[in-house]
């Protein structure tokens, strides 16, 4: 990694390898050059900087999926500021607790603004900024007071480090509020490098993006990665995954490749299956990745679309991928498994941190340079998630006699929907400010489109009354849509421990199964 030991170095490096070729590509809108997009970053970044963003500082980001959140996201780890990407579906309270959590100073949107971001905002006195881009040759208009300071002399004061924390993301715990990850300039370099060199990225590599930005998924995998190789990327139009336009969007950029979730995988079968395109785009390979690809959707998908599908298995403490199953001319892609580690060191361990031998299922541990030093604040977490040295995943699974990884089920309790992780105890606390809820869980149960559904069970109070629609009404106020339960059981008991403890893990089975067989019945 010498030499290019933070990302801002490598993407500098492919910017000036390769300045002409296309970066970023929003079909209908503009098209940046790689050293266009760095002229754009640095320029942002120096007015960052004279504006009072200094290094360390946390900027939260609250942006659709285009180019202005791919500007400033570069720029605010070029002034080595902390980027935080948000959902820009969460409600205010979620913003609320985001922006607190992260001690961010600043808050960034698009043009048109987010009204719940700058609510919260407002609440807790983070000053706001709106950026737009008209056109390629313009600059970025940045809604930031001008210090009396020069920008670009503060910035080539400002070497940016390995050690520096550059992305700040949080990811969902079984036990408490979501858990913050600080990622450094080295992780996100060591993880590009990795991603980039399992599936033999290069500057003639074109992809169009279709998982938000905010996720560590989409981030990653498809833009930092495709930068890091002077490859190009496509943002759809509308900011957001599309199916409708995506093949066109793929066809119009000469995409070679695409990475999802299994949910969108699924979405693209289904359209293909009920209005085929004329034609399809000669890929080198798909990729799925954040949630389990059943062996079958895995199929279909080489069969529609003609290209060998490669499974990885990725979480945000380790700046996403870990291990992937290899490009054909590489070794052999084994349905239901995500393949050997991919740039780290991984073993599969007992309780008491002793290695399992080939076959035998145990915890899988990580360690490399793109793992996180530890979550942020959290010092009980970070002695379990570190225990014997290794980090912990909370996933079970075993490595086979080739070496490649079979994910077995999660320790933890989250709840993966779609390759969104929720953390069901999130959803409890929601549950329960319901003034006529006494006693609320909410569990996981199987889905054929997203993996895994949320459904909850609520206990009223003595005396009170509460149907399904109220619940469902007081969580879309509190919720972001994807965590909002899709079936809500009323009952007046739940599954318990001798302790009282609620038994999630039988809920599912307490509650879905006898629903199943009255419907069954009916």
């Amino acid at each position: 990694m010498e030499g290019f030991a933070t990302l801002t170095a490598v993407l500098r490096k492919a910017a000036a390898d390769f300045p002409s070729r296309r970066a970023v590509f929003v079909p209908g809108r503009l098209e940046l050059s790689h050293d266009r997009l760095h002229q754009l970053v640095d320029a942002t970044a120096a007015r960052f900087a004279a504006s009072g963003v200094r290094a360390g500082d946390v900027v939260a980001l609250a942006f659709p999926n285009t180019v202005e959140l791919v500007i400033v996201f570069l720029a605010v780890i070029r002034a080595r500021g902390v980027a935080i990407p948000l959902n820009s579906a969460y409600t205010q309270e979620e913003f609320v607790f985001y922006l607190s959590d992260s001690e961010a100073k600043l808050l960034v949107t698009s043009a048109e603004g987010n009204a719940a971001a700058e609510a919260a905002a407002e609440q807790l006195g983070i000053p706001r900024a709106a950026a737009s881009l008209s056109d390629a040759s313009g600059a970025l208009e940045l809604t930031l007071p001008g210090g009396e300071e020069d920008g670009a002399a503060l910035l080539a004061g400002r070497i940016n480090d390995p050690s520096d924390v550059a992305l700040f993301l949080h990811t969902s715990g079984t036990t408490s509020r979501p858990k913050g990850v600080p990622l450094t300039q080295l992780n996100l370099a060591a993880s590009v490098k990795n991603i980039k060199s399992v599936y033999r990225l290069t500057e003639a590599d074109s992809t169009v993006i279709v998982l938000p930005l905010f996720h560590v998924h989409g981030l990653m995998a498809a833009l930092l990665s495709s930068l890091s190789a002077a490859a190009s990327v496509t943002l759809p139009a509308a900011g957001r995954f599309s199916a409708s336009t995506f093949w066109a969007d793929m066809v119009a950029s000469g995409a070679t490749w695409y990475t999802a979730v299994p949910t969108i995988h699924q979405i693209l079968l289904d359209r293909h299956s009920a209005r085929p395109e004329p034609t399809y785009p000669k890929l080198r390979f798909i990729r799925s990745c954040s949630a389990s690809l059943a062996p079958a959707i895995l199929e279909h998908l080489e069969a529609a679309f003609g290209a060998p599908v490669l499974e990885a298995y990725a979480m945000t403490e380790a700046s996403h991928q870990m291990a992937s199953n290899p490009l054909p001319e590489d070794g052999p892609r084994t349905p239901g498994a995500v393949g050997p580690p991919a740039g780290l060191e991984m073993a599969i361990l007992d309780e008491e941190g002793s290695r399992r031998p080939a076959g035998e299922p145990g915890e899988v541990c990580i360690r490399g340079l793109n793992v996180t030093k530890g979550y942020k604040n959290n010092p009980e977490a970070n002695k379990a998630a570190f225990a014997f040295g290794w980090f912990h995943t909370g996933d079970v699974g075993f490595l086979d006699t080739d070496g490649y990884l079979h994910l077995v089920g999660r320790i933890k309790e989250l709840i993966n929907r779609g390759g969104e992780k929720i953390s069901p105890i999130e959803v409890d606390a929601v549950l329960l400010e319901h003034p006529n809820i006494a006693q609320a869980v909410a569990f996981g149960v199987p889905d054929d489109k997203y993996g895994e559904e949320i459904n909850c069970a609520v206990i009223p109070r003595d005396g009170a009354e509460v149907d399904e629609s109220e619940v469902v009404r007081h969580c879309r106020k509190n919720l972001a849509a994807f965590k909002v339960p899709k079936r809500v059981f009323i009952t007046d008991s739940l599954p318990k421990t001798a302790t009282g403890k609620i038994q999630r893990r039988v809920v599912a089975e307490f509650f879905v199964q006898p629903a199943k067989a009255a419907r069954a019945g009916a």
